[in-house]
């Protein structure tokens, strides 16, 4: 029996490396630490956030969430591959994931309210937060730090 003080309904934790095959795990670990040169931990932590993350996104339709700038790495690599984000999409959300950046020069205070939207998001379905990984002051070399799920509203699907 689970008991919770939150007055929110308990959750099971999620193991967010759980939501892939062990092997993609590894290669996107192992692309991540290579293309950024991180230890094989410190990326196998950014890909586990970026799962968990990808999971807040399939089960929070019609939110606009926010990776860290690390987590975008993460998302980064693994969209690249495109044949297996495709499937887990499929598999996890029902849909396509969509990736949109942002323009540079965006709202910062707009995007750290939505990295606590992303936080709460996971918190709620039961994910662990790394926060080390969240409340950073990275930037993202690729799109400034402002990459988002883009929840349109016929269902992710069409751009």
């Amino acid at each position: 029996m689970n008991i919770t003080t939150t007055g929110r309904p308990a959750t099971d934790v999620i193991e967010p490396h759980k939501l892939i095959d062990h092997d993609l795990f590894d290669q996107l670990t192992t692309r991540i630490a290579r293309a950024h040169n991180l230890t094989h931990e410190h990326a196998g932590r950014i890909m586990k956030q970026t799962l968990a993350f990808l999971y807040a996104c399939a089960h929070s339709p019609g939110t606009t969430l926010t990776p860290s700038p690390e987590v975008d790495l993460g998302w980064h690599t693994f969209i690249l591959d495109t044949h297996a984000y495709s499937d887990f999409c499929q598999r996890i959300a029902g849909r396509f994931l969509h990736h949109n950046p942002e323009e540079p020069g965006r709202d910062k205070a707009a995007f750290v309210a939505r990295l606590g939207d992303s936080i709460q998001a996971m918190r709620s379905l039961g994910v662990t937060v790394d926060t080390a990984l969240w409340l950073t002051s990275a930037e993202c070399s690729q799109c400034y730090a402002g990459c988002a799920d883009d929840p349109s509203p016929n269902g992710g699907d069409q751009p």
